[in-house]
Order: C-alpha cells, then structure tokens, then sequence
C-alpha cells in the first residue's frame, strides 16, 4: 500500500503548479484555489435583527449544500478560499470570518458554524460604495491566490451614504475584481420608515455589479433568502469552472446575467440614474424636517 501512496504523492509533486500548503507558505507563495469570494452583507438601518439573523443563517445553510460542496469539489484545485464581512455606512465593516478554504464537507461545516457563533450587530446608513471600498484591500491581504477574485454583495436598498456607487465599482473592476450581486426585494416595513426602492433588481444590476461573467440572483423575500444564496453560491464557484453544467442554473430564483462591462455601466436611469439612493434619502430627511 505505501508505495501506491508514494505513486500518488510523486504525481502530484510533478503536477505543474503543484504546491503542497506548508511548501507554498515556506516558499512564501500564495496557496493557489479556484476563487477568492469575499462575501459583503448588508446590516444596515433598514436591515432589523431578524432579518440580519436571516442573512447569517442563510448564508451558514448554503455553505454546506450538497450542491455547493459539489461544486467547490469540481475546480481544478478542489478547493475555494471565503471571507465575510457585514456592512452598513461608509465607516462600518463588521469582519465575521477572515480568509478561510473551503474544501469538502467538514471545512463547510466549520465555516458555517463560525459565521453563526459570532454576534450580530446593525447599523444604520446604507454605503454599498463603501462595501467595494473595504473590499478592495481585502482581497490585497488575501494569503490565497484565486483564479477569479468575486465580491458579492447583498442588501435590502440602494446606496445613501459614501461615495457613489458607480465609481467604487468602477475602481474595483480595474483591479480585476468581479461584483455580483443579491438584491432583496423586501415589503416588510423599514425600522426607520424610509422607502423603497421598487426597482432594487435593476439598480443592482446598473449600478453596483460588473466584470466578466457578472450576475444578479433576486431574493424575493428575507424568508426565501436561503435558496437564492445557495443559489447564487453554486453559479459563483461554477463559473470558475471550464464548462459550467446546465442543471445548475436551471431550478430556482430569478438569475439575469450581465454581458461584460456592458449593461453596468450607467445602464440605470429610474428615477435619475446610480444616485437614486442618495435622492431618496434626502428627499425623505426633508419632508422629516419639514413637517
């Protein structure tokens, strides 16, 4: 038996690119994975603690979806590198879980179990620019080397707070940073009585998604928030694959996806084009102060 094992060790030594993790530390190298996915969730003022218990847990029940750990197993490398962090203005980033692979089952199941063992908190404005700005030096400290680098973002509302949103996801596509997303189209009433944005879908996919092979999955509801992600999920670490197969895109929420570059850039003009949040929120803060 040992030589057998010997055979198996000598053919992957001579692998090209082939890098055992202590081996690729030692030698300072990045341990390659087929994806970098940094995932950015939405806390803030319009998210109350149900529905960000609902985002946490949803996230922890699809990570370890048969489906999802079949696709991680797929890649070249067998193995995705994950980091989560939540968000709501433009100074809030809460780090749920730093840098971590998922390869199999039991890696799954850990990474879910932290992401519900740390406690949640919210805050109040809503900076999806200021999610891609955080993003940006996270994927620089990553100790991995993904061959795609994919932030996804989820949230209930539109940018109101920070820069504008076109321009941080401009500034992220440039560093070679792919952006989906998960708009939740949410009637519950809003905990600060702010409205909705009816279209959060096509703003999403206007304003804040971009790169090759960009998509949008709707989360018609916070309760139906878990099979989006899953989802979503399956897609994401699917496209890193050589040929994505057609029964994973096929059952579920609604999926639209972008033609590089090109519907993402100022494709959004209702009601007066990516600022719309920043519209909203004044306009609504006005009539506050006038009455």
């Amino acid at each position: 038996m040992q030589w057998r094992w010997l055979a198996v060790l000598t053919l992957a030594l001579l692998t090209p690119g082939f890098l055992l993790p202590s081996a690729a530390w030692a030698a300072g190298e990045k341990l390659a994975v087929d994806l970098e996915l940094l995932l950015a969730i939405d806390i803030s003022g319009s998210v109350d603690p149900d529905e960000a218990k609902l985002q946490r847990e949803g996230y922890a029940k699809a990570l370890v979806d048969p489906q999802v750990v079949k696709a991680i197993g797929s890649g070249i490398h067998g193995r995705i590198a994950i980091s989560y962090f939540e968000w709501a203005d433009a100074y809030t980033e809460n780090t749920v879980l730093d840098w971590t692979v998922i390869g199999d089952m039991a890696s799954a199941r850990a990474v879910a179990a932290k992401l519900l063992d740390v406690p949640i908190r919210i805050g109040r404005r809503t900076s999806i620019s200021g999610a891609i700005n955080a993003a940006i030096p996270r994927f620089k400290a990553s100790p991995y080397q993904g061959l795609r680098k994919v932030l996804d973002i989820s949230g209930d509302g539109p940018n109101n707070a920070g820069d504008p949103v076109d321009l941080a996801r401009d500034k992220a596509l440039a560093q070679g940073i792919v952006i989906n997303g998960l708009p939740i189209i949410n009637d519950r009433p809003n905990p600060w009585g702010m409205p909705v944005l009816e279209d959060l879908d096509r703003y999403y996919e206007g304003c804040v998604i971009g790169g090759p092979g960009s998509f949008v999955v709707v989360a018609e509801s916070f309760d139906t928030f878990h099979e989006a992600v899953r989802r979503k999920l399956v897609l994401e670490i699917a496209s890193a694959l050589p040929v994505v197969p057609r029964h994973w895109g096929q059952a579920g929420p609604p999926v639209r996806l972008q033609q590089p570059l090109k519907l993402a850039q100022g494709a959004y003009r209702y009601p007066k084009g990516c600022d719309a949040g920043e519209r909203q929120s004044q306009e609504f803060w006005r009539r506050r102060f006038d009455q």
